[in-house]
C-alpha cells in the first residue's frame, strides 16, 4: 500500500502548478482562439460569428505587415547583440580581477530597474532638447529626432531593450561558465593558446546549449515587446515603432475589436511556439547541444 501511494506522490506536487497553468494559460488560450472567430464591430456584448474573416482581413491589412516588419527588425538588431555581447562580458567578468562584485552589480543594475522608469528616463534623454541632442550640439552636430524620425525611432527603442537585457543574459552565461572544466583551460595554456583561441575552442562549444537558450529567450522577448513602445512612442511616428503586441493592444483596448486582436494573438502564439520548438530541437534528452 505504501509503495502504491509513493508512486503517485510526485503527481500531487504537480497539482498546484497545473492549476496555475489552467487558470492563467489554458483557459485564456482557448478563449482567445474562440474569440478570434467572432466579429465585435456591431455589438461588443453580442458578437457575430465570422469564421476565419478576421484572419483573412489580417492577411490583407498592410499595417499588419508593417508591424511584423518592425518586429523582425527588433529580432534582427536586438537578438544578436543580446546573445553575443553578454557572453563577451561574462567571459571578462569571470576573470580574477579586483572589484569583480562591483562590476557585476553595475552591469546587472538595469535589470532590476523598472522598465517603465527606464523608458521614461530614456524618453527624457531622447527628447528634442534632451541630453543626447545637447551633447551633439557641443560637437556641432545636427540634432536627431530620436523618437520623432521614422527612420531612427525604432532603433532608439531597441537601445533601451538591449541596455535592459544585457545584465540578465550575462548572469545566465556566468552560471554556465562555472560548469566549464578548468582542466580544459589549463590544457590550452600548455598548448600556448591565447585569450581568444582559448575561449573560442573551449568556452563557446561548451556554452552552445546556453547560447541556444539565450537566443530563443531573447527572440521571444523581442517579439513580445510592449512597455517600451507604449511609454516612449505609442507606436509612432507613422507606425514606425509599432510591433505586433502593441498592435494587438491597440485593436483590443482602444478600438475594442476583440476578434481581430484575438486572431493576431493566435498568429503571434504560433510564431512564439515555432521559436520554442526550435529551442527544443537544440537539446536532446541528455541536455547536449545538437549540431
Amino acid at each position: 500500500m505504501f509503495k502504491y501511494y509513493r508512486k503517485y506522490v510526485p503527481y500531487l506536487f504537480l497539482i498546484p502548478a497545473l492549476l496555475v497553468l489552467t487558470v492563467f494559460f489554458f483557459i485564456p488560450f482557448f478563449q482567445t482562439i474562440g474569440l478570434s472567430f467572432f466579429d465585435f464591430s456591431n455589438n461588443l456584448y453580442h458578437p457575430d460569428f465570422s469564421g476565419i474573416k478576421n484572419y483573412i482581413e489580417i492577411l490583407h491589412n498592410p499595417v499588419f505587415y508593417k508591424v511584423m516588419l518592425n518586429t523582425i527588425i527588433y529580432l534582427v538588431v536586438a537578438v544578436p547583440v543580446l546573445v553575443i555581447f553578454p557572453l563577451f562580458l561574462a567571459v571578462l567578468i569571470n576573470q580574477k580581477i579586483r572589484g569583480i562584485t562591483l562590476y557585476k552589480i553595475l552591469i546587472y543594475l538595469p535589470v532590476i530597474v523598472s522598465i517603465v522608469v527606464a523608458a521614461i528616463a530614456f524618453k527624457w534623454l531622447y527628447a528634442q532638447a534632451g541630453v543626447l541632442n545637447y551633447i551633439m550640439q557641443l560637437f556641432h552636430l545636427p540634432a536627431v529626432g530620436w523618437l520623432t524620425d521614422p527612420n531612427v525611432a525604432i532603433y532608439s527603442v531597441i537601445i533601451l531593450t538591449i541596455w535592459k537585457g544585457i545584465g540578465y543574459y550575462m548572469m545566465i552565461y556566468l552560471a554556465s561558465l562555472m560548469s566549464v572544466p578548468k582542466e580544459l583551460y589549463e590544457a590550452c595554456d600548455i598548448d600556448g593558446a591565447n585569450f581568444w583561441q582559448k575561449h573560442l575552442t573551449v568556452t563557446v562549444p561548451h556554452l552552445m546549449p546556453t547560447i541556444a537558450l539565450v537566443s530563443t529567450i531573447s527572440s521571444i522577448s523581442a517579439m513580445k515587446i510592449f512597455v517600451e513602445i507604449y511609454v516612449m512612442t505609442k507606436g509612432g511616428p507613422l507606425n514606425s515603432t509599432k510591433t505586433i503586441v502593441y498592435y494587438i493592444y491597440e485593436k483590443a483596448f482602444e478600438n475594442l475589436d476583440l476578434g481581430y486582436a484575438s486572431a493576431m494573438a493566435v498568429i503571434l502564439l504560433v510564431i512564439v511556439m515555432a521559436f520554442s520548438i526550435i529551442n527544443i530541437c537544440f537539446f536532446d534528452k541528455g541536455g547536449k547541444y545538437k549540431v
